[in-house]
């Protein structure tokens, strides 16, 4: 697992997965494989999954989710803005 780095990736991208049958190690790895990016938290079970993300292309990755189950508490926060204590 890549250690984090506050400002090569600028959104923080957490979002849940409601589905069946998902995998939580299937979903790491895909998106490991096919998005830029670090911090990576998959965790859950197969009927729901958190994801907790750092990238550039967060729109990427909720597409992908989205293929999944459907995704809800979506939060996409601009890193850069709140380092310079500015609303995220």
């Amino acid at each position: 697992m890549r250690h984090c780095t506050m400002l090569e990736f600028k959104f923080d991208t957490q979002l849940l997965i409601e589905g069946q049958g998902l995998d939580e190690d299937e979903i790491f790895d895909y998106i490991t494989a096919h998005f830029e990016g670090d911090c990576l938290l998959a965790v859950g079970d197969e009927s729901l999954i958190k994801i907790h993300f750092h990238t550039n292309r967060p729109w990427e990755v909720l597409e992908y989710a989205a293929s999944l189950g459907e995704i809800y508490d979506v939060v996409v926060e601009n890193m850069e803005r709140q380092e310079q204590g500015l609303q995220g």
